[in-house]
């Protein structure tokens, strides 16, 4: 059993799905956003600033800003309705259509008889979109919340951004709870980068895909053709029997995890092929896999349903 990220056919291409502009809150162009992602060595990037109605509802072009060998994705962070703790939705959509319609959301606050967070995701998914729910931890989001957001393909697992600015950076308690209930749900790291603080570069999808443009990766991304890394590689992965076999690059610590206290890890020196039994997983009926370089910076499957 192998992942479908390390048997479709093309090649991994490196992007970042969540970052904001002068077109909301941060604090460069969207053209020198892009540039600056280019230069660092990113094959897409996805400009997702607040589509809310202080910024004008913004679903930025980026199309001018494409060049050979980076492409962009058109998308935004869409905000509407309430959480359990009162605040407003923070929903990441990727593949927006540009011309979407905007929710009822003048602001950053809930407005009563506005759209709900999960009927603004459910019509980004019907609009073609990717959609993922976005920084867990730092939204404070509740099991009950995330149990809501029924339309969502994935749960943004590591944010940069949370992770710089306030060591808030987690959704794998959340995403494993919703695996465990049987969400068929992927995990992607991503910079939430605003380029006021260190938030950029920092972690990121590697997307299968036949070739590097907008509507390739929109399709391996729903597909869950890729993974998701601070750093290290990851060139393959199998379950065959008890075990779980990882080729990547060179790690101190592989790690795989499943529901409840499932999980095993093997531990050494520059491994890049690693076994791990699975007898500790408990018969977990998905798994997943992180790995771990001497620097420690870490790369993460999506689960493996068995």
């Amino acid at each position: 059993m192998r992942p479908s990220a390390f048997t479709a056919p093309g090649r991994f291409w490196r992007g970042n799905l969540h970052t904001h502009s002068t077109r909301s809150d941060g604090i460069l162009s969207p053209e020198e956003v892009c540039r600056r992602y280019r230069a660092e060595g990113y094959d897409f990037l996805a400009l997702t600033d607040h589509f809310i109605g202080s910024y004008g509802y913004p679903i930025v072009d980026t199309l001018p800003y494409r060049s050979e060998g980076f492409t962009t994705i058109l998308g935004a962070e869409l905000h509407s309705g309430a959480m359990a703790n009162g605040e407003l939705w923070h929903i990441l959509a990727v593949g927006l259509p540009p011309d979407f319609a905007p929710s009822d959301s003048p602001d950053f606050h809930p407005k009563p008889g506005q759209e709900t967070g999960p009927e603004l995701a459910a019509r980004a998914v019907a609009a073609g979109a990717f959609v993922a729910i976005a920084h867990p931890q730092w939204s404070g989001l509740t099991l009950a919340d995330a149990r809501s957001i029924t339309a969502a393909h994935a749960v943004e697992v590591y944010n940069h951004g949370c992770a710089t600015g306030c060591d808030r950076p987690d959704g794998f308690a959340i995403a494993d709870l919703l695996l465990t209930e049987g969400r068929h749900l992927t995990m992607i790291a991503t910079d939430d980068a605003h380029f006021s603080e260190p938030d950029h570069f920092g972690g990121w999808v590697m997307v299968k895909a036949s070739e590097n443009t907008p509507e390739a990766l929109l399709a391996a991304l729903k597909a869950g053709d890729f993974y998701s890394s601070q750093g290290p590689s990851l060139h393959d992965i199998r379950v065959e029997g008890d075990k779980v076999i990882v080729d990547s690059s060179a790690v101190v610590s592989v790690i795989a995890q499943g529901a409840g206290t499932g999980a095993r890890g093997v531990h050494g020196h520059s491994m890049t092929r690693t076994e791990v039994p699975l007898q500790r997983l408990n018969n977990s009926p998905w798994l997943r896999v992180s790995v771990i370089d001497a620097a420690g910076k870490r790369a993460w499957s999506n689960p493996i349903w068995r």
